[in-house]
């Protein structure tokens, strides 16, 4: 199985460093890093990679500071060639930033599932109900950060399937205690 990891912010890192970390205990799993760039100083994303013993970065876009709207649109025309190239069986997405939102554009018009990491939750960055909505509404699978997330998110979605509340990445990194069941995936 090949899976696309999405990530382009520090948040997105420490999170992606665990499921990554969990995704290597598996033969089989293929994993591609795609670093969008929104995060360009060293401080918010070099150190941090070494730090979290991060897999090597198969692709850095470098869009970065540009306005939201140019920035969103660039990252979703290169991640779209990428994941074109790579051809994967699901891409995973964090949170709710322009890297978020690109690559799950990017792969729902490839008609590539996607799962949503810390969906629904209002404790995350832009506190943007209806930016998170629509990343949440062309999400295949979400995996909530608490029971208050999980709930929006049922309530938002009408559905309650495919919604699973496994924790934190980023305290699950801290206490090295994954909780994220890939075998749905």
């Amino acid at each position: 199985m090949k899976i696309v990891n999405i990530v382009g912010a520090r948040p997105q890192f420490i999170k992606a460093a665990m499921v990554s970390h969990e995704l290597r205990k598996y033969a089989d799993m293929d994993e591609v890093i795609i670093h969008s760039g929104q995060h360009f100083d060293i401080r918010m994303s070099g150190d941090i990679l070494s730090e979290l013993d991060f897999p090597k970065i198969k692709y850095n876009l470098g869009v970065n500071q540009l306005n939201h709207g140019a920035m969103t649109g660039r990252m979703l025309e290169m991640m779209e060639d990428i994941l074109i190239k790579e051809k994967p069986d699901c891409v995973i997405v964090y949170g709710d930033t322009n890297t978020t939102l690109a690559g799950a554009l990017a792969a729902k018009k490839l008609q590539v599932p996607i799962a949503h990491v810390a969906g629904g939750d209002l404790t995350l960055g832009s506190y943007d109900n209806e930016f998170r909505n629509c990343i949440s509404q062309i999400s295949s699978v979400h995996f909530t950060t608490n029971c208050e997330a999980t709930s929006r998110l049922k309530t938002t979605l009408g559905k309650s399937e495919n919604i699973f509340h496994v924790g934190s990445p980023s305290l699950d990194y801290i206490e090295e205690d994954a909780s994220i069941p890939f075998e749905i995936l």
